[in-house]
């Protein structure tokens, strides 16, 4: 990767300035490519959780409500 920092070079002439500027900028424009994947990974991982969470919450949820009508069953049948 290039520096950072002008060169001595790139000062005094446009054109080299201009080649330069254009590799830093395809440099930056693949790194930030490579972010936004890596950004799309993790969403959709995310929204993959979410689903799986959303699944144990409703199949616990199921577990309560099935457990306090099997209590009232039997406490109606004791009357």
């Amino acid at each position: 990767m290039s520096t950072i920092g002008s060169t001595q070079l790139e000062k005094e002439s446009l054109e080299a300035h201009v080649d330069l500027c254009a590799l830093r900028y395809e440099q930056l424009d693949g790194r930030l490519t490579k972010v936004e994947e890596k950004l799309d990974g993790i969403a959709a991982q995310m929204q993959a959780g979410q689903a799986g969470l959303t699944k144990v919450i409703i199949g616990a949820a199921g577990t309560i409500v099935a457990g306090l009508l099997s209590t009232i069953v039997v406490i109606l049948m004791q009357l």
